[in-house]
Parts: structure tokens; sequence; C-alpha cells
């Protein structure tokens, strides 16, 4: 079952769900019972076996690898650095009132 997190608009607490992945959002703080926002979470999915990153590529030499590959694989990470801060820096927008959905 999958661990989602939220953050109260009133007291700040963070705290986890378990919930499955239909059930509803939560709507009120476990602790305060004001109005909470669903955060985005990295994963801590991983993939296991033959032909992943973890098992094939990370301990050999980055010199070794072709320059695109790392162009993009730099590139896509930059990217996605920047959505998760920009998701994270609307989400604190929203929970401290300067945003309203």
């Amino acid at each position: 079952m999958p661990i989602y997190e939220y953050k109260c608009r009133k007291c700040g607490r963070q705290f986890e769900a378990f919930q499955g992945i239909t059930d509803p959002e939560l709507k009120s703080c476990e602790f305060c019972k004001g109005r909470v926002d669903k955060l985005v979470s990295m994963t801590s999915f991983s993939l296991k076996g033959s032909g992943w990153y973890a098992t094939d590529y990370k301990g050999k030499n980055p010199s070794l690898a072709p320059p695109a590959t790392l162009a993009s694989s730099n590139e896509e990470r930059v990217k996605a650095e920047g959505f998760l801060n920009k998701v994270n820096h609307e989400q604190e927008a929203v929970i401290n009132g300067k945003k309203d959905d």
C-alpha cells in the first residue's frame, strides 16, 4: 500500500498516511483537524535485477560513457530537480495561504 505525505496548513506538521491508490485524499490533519495538502515526494521504488543502473552501471567509470549520454542524463536530472523544486515551492505557497486553488 502506498505511503502519502501530507502537510497541515494550520499547525504545519507533516505526516504520512498509508492509503490505497483509489482511496480519497485526506482533507484534515490527524493532529489538529486543520486543512491538509498532499505533498510530492521522492519515490523509494527500486528496480532489481540485471540491466538497471544500480546493478550494471553504478560502479563503472563515467569517463567511458559517451558524452551525449552524460549530457542528456545530466539535463534530465536538472529538469527533474527543477520540476520538484517548482512543485514544492507552489505547495508551500498554498500551505502558507499565498495562493488559493
